[in-house]
């Protein structure tokens, strides 16, 4: 029978091995996402954090039970850290915004602006301190153009034929309700489209009512500037979609711009689709696409429990991050909505990490704690200064979506590792010291793919 020495030490060992199995399978896992870095780093720590437990279980030595006893401690803590909900259970309730977006302020509606125009000299006359701003950026080449630094003709080529495309569908958005309308139940119908656009390509589909603060106050863009937009459906159904986890690591080379705009393809495609679907059932339907929203997409996903917004502004999923494209669908086909996730870690992760801000070429994204914008406590990013970096380098950045710990592909290594930030406020602050340590603080952009390298 094993004294209560020899089982102490047999665990030991256990232990030493199961750490060093655990960063070797890291590192692996590392080499298919092509982060050397971090493989490298896993490698290291495969040797040498396993030693002082397999090295106290083997050899004999004075004060070996002082020893033991800390490494155990240590084992116990470090369990503790990742599964206690420490912070899991602090209040968070989302602030519903008291104003509407006016989406003529967006920085895509103020780059269409016509020098000289007649909207061109209304914009300014209500908003002179903007003008300044804005003559900033039409000093650049533009986005998708020749003399930016991150000019390649095939990459902003490739980028254009998918907005392009997307232009080409703004037309559609809206459509010919059937005559006959087919009864559904909320519940069902519901799921069936959860399912079908997921078969369609999307990788979440949440639901929610449509709520005032989701619409812009008024359209900026094409035909829709100037008006009025007003609520006319009463659900709306939010998709996201998967931006690749390579393209997106090259960010802010030309190969991220075209992610962008395969996705938003993408997405606007199977936004498309269902709201066709549902106008093929008798109820009306509109789809919401890059270039032709009504709506504010992220708060839109938000609402319907698909993430939370971060400190980049853009919508946090809980297993891509902000590595997703967004359209919505507003209907008043009946459903079943879905509740917010009001989830505090993500909150807690973005107020500790602020990788995203200290990428940043352009200094757009704040250091500081959330604010009150508009009645909501929120960050709100610097969109000039985002934008005028935008057409200096002739993509769409990316630069935070990249860097963002949350961003890592969704599978069990890294999947392991949201569990514990969604436990425990410790494990945050622990997992982020971890991410700088084996992926960067500043980690160098990466090359394009190797099949899209010339």
């Amino acid at each position: 029978m094993l004294s209560q020495t020899d089982m102490m030490n047999s665990l030991l060992f256990l232990f030493g091995v199961l750490f060093a199995l655990a960063f070797v399978y890291a590192a692996f896992i590392s080499l298919r996402e092509k982060e050397t870095r971090a493989a490298r780093k896993f490698l290291l720590s495969a040797v040498l954090l396993p030693l002082p437990f397999v090295l106290t279980a083997v050899f004999s030595f004075p004060f070996k039970g002082v020893v033991l006893a800390i490494l155990m401690l240590a084992v116990i803590l470090t369990l503790c850290i990742y599964f206690l909900p420490f912070g899991k259970n602090k209040s968070y309730r989302q602030v519903i915004p008291v104003q509407r977006i006016d989406e003529r302020d967006t920085m895509f509606s103020r780059n269409e602006l016509v020098p000289g125009s007649a909207r061109f000299r209304d914009y300014y006359r209500r908003n002179p301190e903007k003008k300044p701003l804005d003559d900033a950026f039409r000093k650049n080449p533009g986005l998708l153009q020749e003399g930016t630094t991150q000019y390649n003709p095939f990459y902003f080529a490739s980028a254009d034929a998918s907005f392009e495309t997307i232009a080409a569908l703004r037309d559609v958005v809206d459509g010919t309700v059937s005559n006959k309308q087919i009864p559904v139940d909320a519940g069902k119908i519901s799921r069936y489209i959860k399912n079908w656009s997921k078969k369609l390509g999307a990788v979440d589909c949440g639901m929610t009512t449509l709520k005032d603060y989701h619409l812009y106050s008024v359209g900026g863009r094409a035909a829709r500037y100037d008006k009025p937009i007003e609520k006319q459906h009463e659900f709306a159904i939010a998709f996201t979609v998967e931006m690749d986890h390579e393209m997106v690591k090259s960010a802010p080379a030309g190969t991220m711009v075209m992610e962008s705009g395969q996705q938003y393809l993408e997405s606007g495609r199977i936004a498309l689709q269902v709201a066709r679907f549902i106008r093929n059932l008798g109820y009306e339907a509109r789809a919401h696409i890059d270039g032709n929203y009504q709506v504010v997409c992220p708060l839109v996903a938000r609402d319907a429990g698909l993430g939370e917004i971060g400190r980049m502004g853009l919508l946090m999923t809980p297993k891509l991050g902000p590595r997703v494209r967004i359209s919505v669908v507003t209907t008043n086909l009946p459903l079943v909505v879905d509740e917010p996730l009001h989830d505090y870690s993500f909150i807690d992760f973005c107020v500790q990490c602020k990788k995203c801000a200290d990428v940043c070429p352009s200094r757009a994204i704040s250091f500081e704690d959330r604010e009150v914008i508009g009645g909501a406590l929120r960050w709100q990013i610097n969109q000039e200064s985002c934008f005028t970096y935008w057409t200096k380098a002739g993509t769409d950045c990316g630069r935070c979506i990249s860097v963002c710990p949350y961003s890592h592909p969704d599978n069990a290594m890294h999947n392991l590792v949201r569990t514990g930030i969604r436990n425990s406020s410790a494990f945050r602050t622990l997992a982020l010291k971890m991410d700088d340590l084996f992926y960067g603080r500043k980690p160098v952009p990466a090359k394009p793919p190797e099949y899209l390298q010339q």
